[in-house]
């Protein structure tokens, strides 16, 4: 299967996004020509380290780099204070240096928490990501957003620290579990919400195959994710308005996941995919989008197996109210208004930090009663 390149365009700073099957068997040569010395610390997690960490050193041998590698605990949990002190440790206790390439291997999480180590190690050093799961190869993987979450909500304390490289070695989404590629989906669905109806459509056609594992639809996925996504990070880099875009369903969905305490109950990608259902049915009550196009939306997730709303989850109270204050922490807020992503339809979203309260807080208290 051949390799698609694209370029995330930021000047002296892009860089290229290659997607194809195999690249962690090539990744040292593919990772040589952005190095500044052949050295490499990898930071991956313990769902992903027995599957592919001894390939990727069998490439980076191959290649003449030297490496070194630190394994985190696999979920959400693992992105806060606690476990950053201790990566940066270990970058450290490794004698890493300003010119050692840190590496990302995993999905999400370990692409976050990696990339915000290599942002603060040294006052900043170059990394590479190598996602591993559906929802990191066509979004947290691209753009540069790394972060580690609070007690006062998700990704607060971060840094943009754009990649030198993103090598999404589609292989991967073989091992994932359906309920990971599911939470990925969301993210790959997004574009086609935001501003590709025509994306929205084909993915109508396809996603039962893509969720399959057709590695051709899948692989179609992931480039044309990659591909808006750089188009709108190489326009607005640092989220001053469009690449705002790409948080759709998110405002709602860091609510939930904040009140899940970020546990296994509720994937990020699980979230996304109530979120998204959210911010269209409160686009629809205020007028902006057709009826249709939120039913639209509900009938291909539910048509997926895919949340529409807040699952019963052991120990978790949803209370509207307490999810509104929530989003009062979200980072998008503005002289204490909270900014949403709202449609005009299915690949027509735009920003407004201008919603009554309300309103958001009847959709949530509709969504957790048919929940």
């Amino acid at each position: 299967m051949s390799t698609t390149e694209l370029t995330v365009s930021l000047g002296e700073r892009s860089y290229a996004i290659h997607v194809g099957r195999g690249l962690i068997d090539r990744a040292g040569a593919l990772m040589a020509p952005v190095m500044r010395q052949k050295r490499a610390f990898v930071v991956s997690d313990d769902n992903v380290a027995p599957l592919y960490l001894d390939r990727l050193g069998k490439s980076f041998d191959a290649a003449g780099i030297r490496h070194a590698h630190a394994v985190l605990p696999a979920g959400e949990a693992t992105k806060d204070f606690a476990h950053l002190e201790g990566l940066l440790d270990a970058m450290l206790e490794a004698r890493c240096e300003r010119d050692t390439m840190i590496v990302a291997l995993g999905g999400g999480v370990i692409g976050d928490i990696t990339g915000f180590a290599a942002s603060v190690l040294l006052r900043g050093v170059d990394f590479v990501q190598i996602p591993t799961t559906l929802l990191s190869q066509v979004d947290s993987s691209v753009g540069g957003k790394t972060g580690i979450n609070t007690r006062h909500g998700k990704n607060l304390v971060g840094s943009f620290h754009q990649p030198r490289m993103v090598l999404a070695d589609t292989e991967t989404l073989s091992t994932l579990p359906r309920r990971e590629l599911q939470a990925g989906y969301a993210e790959v669905l997004k574009y086609g919400l935001i501003d590709d109806p025509a994306f929205f459509a084909w993915l109508e056609e396809n996603g039962a195959r893509l969720l399959a594992g057709d590695e051709d639809v899948q692989r179609q996925a992931v480039v044309t994710s990659c591909a808006a996504k750089a188009r709108i990070v190489a326009l607005d880099e640092k989220e001053n308005g469009l690449r705002a875009l790409l948080n759709l369903g998110h405002t709602f969905g860091h609510a939930l996941e904040a009140e899940a305490g970020y546990g296994a109950g509720l994937l990020h990608g699980e979230a996304v995919s109530i979120g998204m259902v959210m911010a269209f049915e409160l686009s629809a009550r205020m007028g902006l989008a057709p009826r249709e196009d939120v039913e639209r939306l509900v009938r291909h997730l539910r048509a997926l197996d895919m949340p529409v709303t807040p699952p019963r989850l052991p120990g978790v109270d949803w209370d509207a109210r307490v999810l509104l204050g929530h989003m009062a922490s979200d980072k998008k807020v503005k002289e204490g208004k909270v900014t949403f992503v709202l449609a005009r339809g299915i690949g027509q979203a735009y920003l407004d930090r201008d919603v009554d309260p309300e309103q958001v807080l009847g959709v949530l208290a509709d969504s957790l009663t048919t929940g």
